[in-house]
């Protein structure tokens, strides 16, 4: 037996042979198993100790940026005013306590319902239109035969993802604009230009036009991670069956990118009330406020522009709570289904 095999303890000995640890000699109470064929806290801290210290770092992070923002979320039951202080903390002390009066104003406020629909629509519209679109190409991409033609159709279509916001829609801007290239192709024959930028009527097909040019190269490449762990074996097999190709992209293809398809949409769905915040804010101006607001472009609105913090709290408090909801009922249904979702039952 080499060197590297040996356990390095009569506890990790026991570990691997499945048996229960025997307590040696100067051990506490506290180090025995308190079930049969498990080791206790202690011993498993002491086994996985290297482990733990290399993940605090992110624990840490977690805490600092994602979990202590959470306790500011008291100001959405506040007239909370930042300028009582330079120290926020002491700002959410001093601020006036009024109770779910904010919650009250929301729900009584159209801009909040409007904002509410506006962003349920580019929703759906964006599960229908935009998540098909990358599992479609990564299958097309797939069945090149050629590898050099695959890496460049994939690094073609994977280059948007790294362009700006603003670089985005300066390119529709520069094509469907109303001096833009359709626009001046339309009137050199007689036709009406057209401005499709700053139409309401059109907006959301725009805004989901502009998301699947940008980002369909980042889920192409999830599905194509997916579609590598398929064994050539399962299409061979399928071959010999006298399956074509249809048929091996049914029944071999799509099933093996069941899981991380049904990941994927319960994390879409979670995200269903975040549809573009940055993207919406660039063209709200050119379309108005009615068709373009969606609840992150309210939230900034009103805490950002109108300094009213308490009142857009409660507004991002309430979007917070629903997509924890609708997270647990996919996630749910992903069960249903047979899938893992996000976490296992």
């Amino acid at each position: 037996m080499s060197h590297s095999t040996v356990p390095r303890s009569r506890a990790e000995a026991d570990d691997r042979a499945g048996r229960t640890p025997v307590a040696s000699e100067g051990t506490t109470g506290t180090e025995k198993t308190s079930k049969a064929g498990k080791l206790s806290l202690r011993l498993r801290f002491r086994r996985d100790r290297v482990l733990i210290l290399m993940t605090l770092p992110t624990v840490l992070l977690l805490l600092v940026f994602n979990y202590l923002p959470i306790l500011g979320n008291i100001v959405a039951f506040q007239d909370y005013d930042p300028y009582v202080s330079d120290n926020g903390i002491v700002s959410m002390l001093h601020s006036a306590w009024v109770g779910l009066e904010n919650f009250q104003q929301i729900f009584a406020d159209s801009a909040f319902w409007n904002a509410v629909k506006n962003t349920l629509v580019l929703f759906f519209l964006q599960l229908v239109l935009f998540f098909p679109i990358p599992i479609a190409l990564a299958l097309l991409i797939n069945s090149v035969v050629r590898p050099r033609v695959r890496a460049i159709a994939q690094a073609v279509l994977y280059l948007p993802h790294f362009f700006s916001w603003v670089l985005v829609i300066s390119v529709f801007q520069q094509i469907f604009g109303g001096a833009g290239l359709l626009s001046q192709l339309l009137r050199q024959h007689g036709y009406d230009g057209i401005n499709i930028m700053s139409d309401p009527s059109t907006f959301k097909f725009l805004v989901t036009a502009e998301s699947v040019w940008k980002d369909a190269g980042w889920g192409i490449i999830v599905f194509l991670a997916a579609l590598a762990s398929v064994s050539p074996d399962l299409y061979e097999a399928a071959a010999m069956d006298g399956a074509g190709r249809w048929r091996r992209m049914w029944h071999v293809t799509l099933p093996a990118l069941r899981p991380v398809i049904a990941l994927l949409l319960v994390l879409r769905v979670g995200d269903a009330l975040t549809v573009g915040f940055e993207q919406i804010l660039l063209q709200r101006d050119a379309v108005g406020p009615g068709a373009s607001d969606v609840l992150d472009t309210f939230v900034w609105w009103n805490g950002v522009r109108n300094q009213d913090f308490g009142y857009a709290a409660a507004a991002g408090l309430i979007k917070g709570v629903v997509s924890i909801g609708l997270v647990l009922a996919a996630n749910k249904v992903a069960h249903l289904m047979g899938e893992q979702g996000v976490y296992k039952k």
